[in-house]
This record gives C-alpha cells, sequence and structure tokens, in this order.
C-alpha cells in the first residue's frame, strides 16, 4: 500500500509538467486541418484567408486566451497593394530584348497601372552596401536618381579571399542584413533609382532561379505612405545572361566581383540601357495578422512574444501532376500549429508577470509584410517587447540529439536556449548555411531591425543530429523538403514523426517561461548590428 501511494503521488507531482508538454498528436491535427484542401492553400486575400483566421480565433477563444489585436481585437488588419505584371511585358538592355521568366524576373510593389522606363542609365554598384558603422560605402555619393542599379548578391565578405579589403568585415561567410535582396531594393528606393536588378547565384542568394522566378511577376507589399516609395521595378537578373549583358557592354563581371570586394570600390557606368514597359494589374487587398494574449499580472505592458506565419502560397502553375495548390503544411502550418501549442501550455500554467502575446502574421511569403505592419503599428511597445520566438518550418523526422541554431552569437538568447537544450539532453548547432541569410528572412527580423532580441527555429539551418540515423538522416530529411520547398509537395504526412518537433516547441515554452517573469532583458551581443537600435531605447525599460 505503501508502495502505490508513493507511486501515486510521484504521478500526481509529475502529471502538471507533462501536461505542460508539446503533444505531437494534436501538432499533426493541426496541420492536417491548416493544410487541408477547403484552406485553399492559405493565401492572403483569398478564401481560404478567411477560413484560417476564424479558424485561430476559435482556437485561441477555446483555450481562454485574450484579443491582442487594435481596439481589442483578435484581428490587426493589414492592408495590402496585390501587383502583377501582365503578360506582353517588353524589356531590353540596350537593343537585347530580355525574356521575363527565363532572363530576367521582375515585379513592381508600386501601385500605377503600368510601369514605363525609358532607355535609363545602367550603373554596377558593386554589392550595394553603404555600412558607415564597416567603414564601407560603394556607391561614393555617386547619384544614381533614374537610373537602373545592378547588385551583386549577398554582401561584399561572401566570396572574399585573404588580401580583399572586405575579407571579414561583414561577418566572413555569414550574411548580414546588407546581403540581403530586401536591402538592395530599399537603398536603391532611397537613392532615387528607376529601376534595381541583382545579379543572380545560387550560392550568394541561398536558393536557385526557380525560386527567384516563383513570384511569376506578382508581388505584395503593405500600403505605404508617401514618404516610403518603393522603387518602381525592381527583380534579377539570371546568371550567365549577366555575364552576356555585361561582355556586350564592354564589362568583364568576373573582374568587376573581385574589385568590388575592396572598399575603393567606385560604381561603375555601364555605358548602356534599361528599359522597361509593362501594364499592372493592382488591387488593394485587406489582410489580417492574429493576435492573441495571456496578460501579464504584474507588467502587462511589457511582453514575450511568440509568432509564426499562417499564409502560404495558394494556388500556383500546375506540377507535373495537375497540382495547383501549394498548402504549406510544413511552411508554416506546422510553426503555427506550435504558436497555437504554446498558447495551450502557458495558459495550463500559472499566471504570467508580464504579458505573452501569440502572433500569427499574413503575408511572410510576400516578403515578411504581416509582421512588419505590426513592426510598424505596434499594439505593444517594441521597446519593452523582451523578445520574439519565431516557429518556421520544423523537422518532422522524429527526435534529435541536438537543436539547430540560426543566428549563433547575436543575442543573449543564445545562453538561454543552450540551458533549455542541455534540460533536453540536447546540444546546440550553429547553423550550416550562414551565407544564406536565414536570419533575415523570417518574420521576427521584422522586429528585429526594431531592435527586439530575438530566436528563429528553422530546420533549413542544417541537417539534424537524428537520434535514428544521426546527421546523416538528417540531411536526407533536409534534401527531401528542399525538394518540396513552396511547392504543392509541401504537404501533410500521416507519417511524420513530430517528437523533435514537439520538442522543439518545448524549448520555447521553456525560454518563455523564463522570460515571462519580471527583470530579465536579453541583450544584443557586442558587435551586433541591432545593438544600437535597442539601446537607444533602453531608457524605456527602466
Amino acid at each position: 500500500m505503501r508502495v502505490a501511494l508513493c507511486l501515486m503521488s510521484a504521478a500526481l507531482i509529475a502529471a502538471p509538467a507533462a501536461a505542460r508538454t508539446a503533444d505531437p498528436a494534436r501538432l499533426s491535427r493541426d496541420v492536417r486541418t491548416l493544410a487541408a484542401p477547403d484552406f485553399g492553400g492559405r493565401a492572403p486575400g483569398t478564401p481560404g484567408e478567411t477560413k484560417t483566421l476564424d479558424w485561430l480565433i476559435a482556437r485561441f477563444r477555446a483555450l481562454g486566451l485574450s484579443p491582442a489585436g487594435p481596439d481589442g481585437q483578435w484581428l490587426q488588419k493589414v492592408p495590402l497593394v496585390h501587383t502583377r505584371i501582365a503578360d506582353g511585358a517588353t524589356m531590353r538592355i540596350g537593343d537585347t530584348p530580355l525574356a521575363q521568366g527565363r532572363e530576367i524576373a521582375v515585379t513592381t510593389v508600386r501601385a500605377t497601372p503600368a510601369v514605363s522606363i525609358a532607355d535609363s542609365p545602367m550603373v554596377f554598384v558593386g554589392y550595394g552596401v553603404s555600412a558607415p558603422e564597416a567603414k564601407w560605402d560603394d556607391f561614393k555619393d555617386v547619384d544614381v536618381r533614374g537610373k537602373t542599379v545592378v547588385f551583386l548578391v549577398n554582401d561584399p565578405d561572401f566570396e572574399a579571399q585573404p588580401g580583399d579589403e572586405a575579407k571579414g568585415r561583414f561577418g566572413d561567410r555569414r550574411m548580414t542584413y546588407y546581403g540581403r535582396w530586401t536591402y538592395k531594393f530599399e537603398e536603391a528606393a532611397r537613392r532615387g533609382a528607376a529601376a534595381a536588378l541583382i545579379v543572380h547565384d545560387t550560392g550568394g542568394a541561398g536558393y536557385p532561379w526557380s525560386t527567384v522566378n516563383a513570384s511569376n511577376g506578382e508581388n505584395y507589399d503593405i500600403v505605404r505612405g508617401a514618404d516610403d516609395p518603393r522603387v518602381p521595378l525592381q527583380g534579377w537578373i539570371e546568371h550567365d545572361t549577366a555575364d552576356r549583358l555585361f561582355a556586350a557592354a564592354g564589362l568583364d563581371l568576373a573582374r568587376l566581383r573581385v574589385a568590388a570586394r575592396q572598399a575603393s570600390f567606385r560604381p561603375v557606368e555601364m555605358k548602356t540601357t534599361f528599359s522597361a514597359a509593362a501594364d499592372v494589374a493592382v488591387e488593394r487587398v485587406e489582410s489580417a495578422n492574429v493576435l492573441a494574449k495571456i496578460p501579464g499580472t504584474k507588467r502587462a505592458d511589457e511582453s514575450v512574444m511568440f509568432a509564426a506565419h499562417w499564409d502560404a502560397y495558394g494556388e500556383g502553375p500546375a506540377d507535373a501532376s495537375g497540382r495547383t495548390l501549394r498548402p504549406g503544411a510544413n511552411d508554416d502550418a506546422l510553426g503555427t500549429a506550435g504558436v497555437v501549442e504554446l498558447a495551450r501550455l502557458f495558459k495550463a500554467g500559472p499566471a504570467p508577470e508580464r504579458s505573452l502575446v501569440f502572433a500569427l502574421w499574413t503575408g511572410e511569403e510576400r516578403g515578411l509584410l504581416g509582421s512588419e505592419y505590426y513592426a510598424t503599428h505596434p499594439v505593444l511597445p517594441l521597446a519593452k517587447t523582451v523578445a520574439n520566438l519565431t516557429l518556421d518550418i520544423l523537422q518532422t523526422a522524429g527526435p534529435a540529439k541536438d537543436v539547430v541554431l540560426v543566428g549563433a552569437g547575436q543575442s543573449s538568447l543564445d545562453a538561454l536556449l543552450g540551458d533549455a537544450a542541455r534540460a533536453q539532453g540536447r546540444t546546440i548547432t550553429p547553423e550550416t548555411f550562414s551565407e544564406r541569410g536565414l536570419f533575415y528572412r523570417a518574420d521576427h527580423f521584422s522586429v528585429v531591425r526594431r531592435g527586439v532580441p530575438s530566436l528563429l527555429i528553422m530546420a533549413l539551418g542544417g541537417a539534424s543530429d537524428l537520434t535514428t540515423g544521426g546527421r546523416a538522416a538528417g540531411q536526407k530529411w533536409l534534401d527531401d523538403y528542399m525538394a518540396c520547398y513552396h511547392k504543392t509537395c509541401d504537404t501533410w504526412d500521416a507519417r511524420w514523426d513530430l517528437r523533435g518537433a514537439a520538442a522543439d516547441v518545448d524549448l520555447f515554452h521553456t525560454i518563455g517561461t523564463r522570460l515571462a517573469k519580471v527583470g530579465e532583458w536579453p541583450a544584443w551581443s557586442e558587435g551586433s548590428e541591432f545593438r544600437g537600435v535597442r539601446e537607444a531605447s533602453a531608457a524605456e525599460r527602466r
């Protein structure tokens, strides 16, 4: 009898902990729902969005959470501009016509019914980086207003060799924000360029030409004010096409790549022009973020944010089997399910001292648009947002001995992740592909730019060391998944083993439990490009 009582007591003690552990079966059921055909691939502005938002609100309400949107609503409306370059668009460099989708891939995010660029002088600006803190300026005060600027992808450190002045100045192979296409298009807009074109390299971009061209001339943006214009036309030139066009202009692109790795680099007038004429289909779309919270008991204006994106690609061109629906089961229905699961776990536990916010964003696949809108229209002050913890693609092949850390060395959150992983008997593995800039490619980056320390769990960062099969099995999973990335085959599968994904969700539960208590403020590391932004708001956290 005494043994039975002891066992019963142990079970009672263990029960609350077990109840606050992520459930792989719940994750699977939620993904199966969100990736079902009747959700239509969850594209913004479609019936699939309405169905997705209704389902998410119902889940949060059933869990007992409170709405966290403006005016006490579940939704934060996100006005979007949706554009598509019409068939029949013409583009040329000099007298050479360029085929949209094969040699060049361009879009616009301006809400204008047509784009017309006539004989815009072309200027090669190297990597197009203006970084005073690194004592680097690719523009050298050259006026590019009305011109077409041509960039290399990534940043000057990506291909730097010993002796190059860029070597080690931007983090070696680890991409900085200066390497992202978003930065380059923003810089072109700031400088009044007529068009911005990036030379595509698979290594530097981190994805093949097929990914660049997946938009098929379509784009989205948040509705912007007159003081925040975008460049009229933006896009990519295919690698071999760029080599030929530079040669036709009397330039050696291979030599220019080397020159662009020196601080003394100056923009090069290409002595040719770019022209484009395209009709543009424009529509205004009202999409929405879903925001829920568990209010803090002591410092309700201080918040810990857990986030994922609910959107996927919707309908697209038919694949070889005739399928057109891109359901985004892993990217990012699984992350969305993880955030819902975190909400359940925290609601089952003690009330937090700080508010816990559960954010599900729209428009990530169109350029981090929902999270960007929140970052420019925050409901809770970003200066008092303790941290952002984002789930975007989790591995589905079972338990792992490690967790892949994207953006290692950026902030003190690394140490908290290490503590949580050790408690699970796991280790930390820095991302394999730091040159791909994954840290700048997920929704957390919208608040990172405003100084909020963040962690991203993203299975694309490298092969997990799986409990069964080790790193080789992890690499096979990654290779298989990448074959379906943004495609019709990213579907729910009953054979998924989500124990590893659930363990990753538990990591954020552990970290969030710690940060939910008043007092701790994660900080950016010395040398992080985001440290200064956070320090500028330090007075608001005192």
